[in-house]
């Protein structure tokens, strides 16, 4: 085998479905995800992290490099999952970043990343104006992060017709990857005439059934504009094989499985597959080390060459063109009815059915379609075109700042627009930004409409309706009843769900917020929290303009009064407001618009509230505050982080009395526990309660103080051990990582300070006396991030201290599990410390 001439590309379609409150822009708790806070956070830490910095070890589990594995790939990123990286993974979403950079280093200019369409739609489903806006803005989206233009596009779920394709071709794209049952037909490009040609001396199609179609090579599909555009079609069973088969339990299986692919002929040829890339990692534990170690022997394999689609498609321009069956997927059987009607496609709950999909989609092309004319109507008076204002909007949703601001409206606004009319305009872009993500395909995939992700997607529609109905006015009279009426006929599967319709009012219109709920958040939460006179509360700033809180005995009273205005649209209105607070849950709180002429009334309230709190007489604040408001806001009235935030508060209290009693129990029968320990004796379970208690409280207080207490944290393992009591192992682990990510950061930022050094040493040494596995993983990454460094040994210690320095750095290592005397340099900008 010729050694230019057999390629491998290992592509990763990392995803997940938006999961943002549509009033909030951000993602709030989501339980299923614990102990993380959503499952964003979850799988990044399962996968998108350790993809930019993936382990390889030896049989002693010791690790012996970390790599990259983002320059080694070929994968795409959906860019709503980009945008929640770069704001809450930044490390992370460096590591993405890097990896990107050096993969055009190492493949001739090209780029292993690949853009997607913007927010997971089912193109051929959409009509063409957003058809256009999701390429464009998953165009935008790609320069934005990478600086460069994409050459390849990846479609949702793989999901094409022509039309499709031919539109991407137009905007510039080069090539897409596809399913091997996507393929309807081929023939050589070198022995056919112009594409259309009827005459006879035009080669037939073949056929290539059952996903026959040989993948190893590039097609084009020609189209009849006269553009063109290249297809791979990946390796379909080897594909299956690491989702589903169990590729990824061995890195050198897998590579081996690769290298099988290559067919007998002289031709270049490319084995190439295409998975979820939350195969590997988050799907299959490890799975990321599983990618790294086949990487590693196919870049090290003198018959095989790593490659991404950029590259091989440059070397080797297709020699044959394909057609492709339209509304073909990789994920549904029956083309594209997984997203539009009861195909079969489904998690395959006995009695269940999928109905409720055909209504949805028709309830949300018809609020589309009835807010395009109106949005015409009103954009008419503030853009140029509005279409094209839309398409250009994705500069605003990537940079919200001032100047991107005024240069959007710089170029598409018809005339100069006053504060008033850039308020609207920014609505209506909004309103036309959530039409596009209310058709997030996730809502369709699985197996009810009751699910979270179709939740998700119907909570877009109420915030559509929202806007059109406070920008449109009468013109969206019945909008939202036209709208139920055809979600109404989606029935759930789960009796208590009901169907579309009360999904959207119990769930949708929960999350339902404006700007007066802003308003009580803040005011509730000022009693818990010091805020500046400027401060943002998710997508909203607040500007604070007079603030006072009276408190006697548990009671507490606060008034203020500030503007709220949102970060997205520019809307802004002032409030006045009014908190009482009786101790723990107890707290009510009241809000209203504050217009000039309050400005008398409120220092009127605010001046009897003072003197009735200085008489600790609260019914008759009750009272004042009752004649200027309406007390009707809670602590069930934050936001959910927020709310429980503020209920964790409420609770130390509380615990920390409970943690004391327990222990103060536990110190004074310890003895006794000890005796029933060795004489296996059965212990007390209220005995043994208290012990457990007090034992894993000493070990979380000795990790949490500052510096780590040894010596109290050692006694309170001694117990553990002695007197058999079981570690709360997940809390443990937890803050151990923190400590250890800590104090490598401060080890790094230290330049390598020798007393440093040592304390950090010391606690290593100390966490691997508990007995249960750590993940010290970004620990290591920042041992690893060290020891590339080589300024850290040469300048930050005087030549004396230099051996030693060394030993203990080495030692340090060791503690993290990291083979040190295996490891090299060898990969100087590999890696980037996790979040």
């Amino acid at each position: 085998m010729a050694t230019a001439k057999h390629f491998v590309c290992i592509h990763g379609h990392f995803y997940q479905p938006p999961r943002e409150n549509p009033w909030l822009e951000t993602v709030e708790t989501q339980d299923s995800a614990a102990p993380y806070h959503d499952w964003n956070e979850r799988i990044c830490a399962e996968c998108y992290a350790t993809n930019g910095a993936a382990r390889i070890v030896n049989t002693e589990n010791q690790i012996t490099r970390i790599l990259n594995n983002y320059a080694r790939m070929s994968f795409n990123f959906g860019p709503t999952l980009l945008s929640w990286l770069s704001e809450n993974a930044q490390r992370t979403y460096q590591m993405i970043r890097d990896g990107e950079r050096r993969s055009r280093e190492v493949f001739d200019g090209h780029s292993s990343a690949m853009a997607q369409v913007y927010n997971h739609i089912i193109m051929p489903l959409a009509n063409e104006r957003d058809r256009l806006t999701q390429i464009r803005w998953g165009i935008a989206d790609y320069k934005h992060r990478f600086g460069v233009a994409p050459e390849g596009m990846w479609l949702a779920e793989t999901a094409a017709d022509k039309r499709t394709l031919e539109l991407m071709a137009e905007e510039g794209v080069l090539f897409t990857v596809l399913a091997p049952r996507q393929c309807q037909s081929v023939r050589p490009i070198a022995a056919a005439k112009a594409a259309g040609d009827p005459s006879p001396a035009t080669p037939e199609r073949i056929g290539t059934p059952n996903a026959s179609v040989d993948t190893t090579h590039p097609y084009l599909i020609r189209f009849d504009s006269g553009k063109s555009l290249a297809v791979f079609f990946y390796d379909g069973p080897t594909s299956r094989a690491v989702a589903f088969e169990g590729l990824l339990d061995s890195g050198e299986g897998f590579a081996a499985r690769l290298k099988q692919g290559f067919r007998e002929n002289n031709q270049p040829q490319l084995v190439h597959i295409a998975t979820d890339g939350e195969s590997y990692g988050h799907h299959h534990r490890h799975g990321e080390m599983a990618l790294a170690y086949a990487l590693r022997l196919l870049e090290q394999d003198k018959n095989t060459k790593l490659i991404n689609y950029g590259s091989f498609l440059a070397q080797f321009p297709p020699q044959w063109e394909a057609e492709i069956y339209d509304n073909s997927s990789w994920s549904c059987d029956h083309g594209v009815e997984r997203w539009r009607s009861n195909c079969g496609c489904n998690g395959g709950k006995a009695g269940w059915n999928q109905l409720w999909r055909a209504p949805l989609r028709e309830a949300l092309d018809a609020l589309r379609d009835a807010v395009a004319p109106l949005s015409e109507k009103i954009g008419s008076t503030l853009f140029k075109d509005v279409w094209a204002a839309r398409d250009g909007y994705i500069d605003v949703i990537l940079d919200r700042g001032l100047e991107s601001v005024e240069r959007y409206f710089a170029m598409y606004q018809s005339h100069p627009l006053t504060d008033e009319e850039r308020i609207r305009a920014l609505g209506l872009m909004e309103m036309q930004r959530h039409t596009q993500l209310m058709y997030t395909s996730c809502g369709w995939f699985f197996d009810d409409i009751s699910g979270i992700e179709t939740v998700q997607i119907i909570a877009y529609a109420a915030r559509v309706i929202q806007l059109a109905q406070e920008l449109f006015e009468k013109d969206a009279h019945g909008l939202e009843v036209q709208f139920l009426e055809k979600l109404a006929l989606a029935k759930s599967n789960v009796p208590s769900a009901g169907d579309g319709a009360r999904i959207y009012a119990q769930q949708g219109l929960g999350m339902e917020l404006g700007l007066e709920q802003v308003a009580a958040h803040y005011a509730i939460s000022s009693v818990f929290s010091t805020f500046a006179d400027e401060t943002e509360i998710f997508c909203y700033r607040i500007h604070r303009i007079s603030y006072e809180i009276f408190t006697s005995g548990r009671g507490r009273v606060a008034l203020g009064r500030a503007r709220v205005a949102s970060g997205i649209t520019g809307q802004s209105q002032m409030f006045s407001f009014a908190v009482l607070h009786f101790g723990d849950q107890n707290i009510t709180a009241a809000v209203k618009a504050y217009l000039n002429e309050d400005a008398e009334s409120f220092e009127k309230v605010t001046a009897q509230t003072r003197e009735q709190v200085l008489h600790a007489n609260f019914p008759e604040v009750i009272r004042v505050l009752d004649r200027f408001y309406e007390l009707d806001y809670s602590l069930p009235s934050l936001f959910r982080d927020e709310q429980r935030r503020i209920l964790q508060l409420i609770l130390n209290s509380t615990l920390w009395d409970l943690e004391n009693s327990l222990k103060n129990i536990y110190d004074d029968h310890a003895t006794l526990l000890h005796y029933l320990s060795q004489a296996g004796l059965p212990k007390p379970p209220a005995l043994a309660l208290a012990a457990g208690f007090a034992v894993n409280s000493g070990l979380r207080r000795a990790l949490e103080s500052d510096p780590v207490d040894l010596s109290s944290f050692r006694s309170f393992l001694s117990m553990s051990h002695a007197d058999e009591i079981e570690l709360d192992t997940p809390t443990l682990s937890y803050i151990a990582d923190l400590r250890m990510k800590r104090a490598m950061l401060e080890l790094q930022m230290s330049s390598g300070s020798m007393d440093i050094l040592d304390r950090t040493l010391n606690l290593a040494r100390l966490l691997t006396e508990l007995p249960f596995e750590l993940n010290l993983w970004q620990a290591q990454n920042l041992w690893y991030e060290i020891l590339r460094s080589s300024t850290f040994a040469l300048t930050a210690h005087g030549v004396e201290d230099r051996p030693r320095w060394t030993r203990d750095f080495n030692e340090l290592g060791c503690c993290l599990s990291i083979a040190c005397d295996v490891i090299t340099a060898e990969e100087p900008t590999a890696v980037t410390t996790g979040d």
